[in-house]
């Protein structure tokens, strides 16, 4: 049997004795430490966080302040803020990663296989032509080959280099709302 260790995965399993108390995802914007909690960008509704676990360089997940797992129960504005946050997102990741494309999409119930059901959330992976080799074909591995602090910085100054856009005091960039 191949064995793979991923030792920082730890304090992902550990987190609250296994299960969890809140929700990460109204936890971590309220922590106001953006670079620590990985929140890149922060929209009037919305922020863009960097996942931890990556498919690829670059994965984030665009999420909704408001705490729900019904796309339905998201009001226009929710919507709309949530919409253009991840256009904005998808620049970013562009400008910072050029990408040959990317999926897009949401884990929506407790079947989809998402980890977190509760709190929907949309996921941005950057993908690059040929990014399936032999590692995950052969022997079921996949190689992230940027750290996640340095993908964050390269996408934080992407964002500030936006129109409309402003660093916030926790330091995340600050997206104003559109008119």
């Amino acid at each position: 049997m191949e064995q793979v260790f991923a030792p920082w995965r730890i304090e992902w399993v550990e987190r609250n004795g296994g299960e969890d108390e809140g929700c990460v995802f109204c936890e971590l914007p309220a922590a106001e430490q953006d670079r620590e909690s990985r929140v890149v960008a922060r929209s009037e509704h919305a922020y863009v966080l960097l996942n931890n676990y990556p498919y690829n360089p670059g994965h984030v997940m665009v999420i909704p302040e408001t705490h729900t797992g019904e796309y339905g129960a998201l009001s226009d504005a929710v919507l709309l803020d949530h919409a253009r946050l991840k256009q904005r997102a998808l620049a970013a990741l562009e400008q910072t990663l050029d990408p040959d494309g990317f999926n897009t999409g949401c884990n929506l119930g407790h079947g989809a296989g998402g980890s977190i059901d509760d709190h929907l959330h949309t996921h941005v992976v950057p993908r690059w032509e040929e990014d399936t080799n032999f590692m995950p074909v052969i022997s079921e591995t996949k190689v992230i080959v940027d750290a996640v602090e340095n993908t964050y910085d390269k996408l934080h100054e992407a964002f500030a280099a936006q129109d409309g856009t402003e660093t916030t005091d926790a330091g995340a960039i600050g997206i104003e709302p559109a008119e």
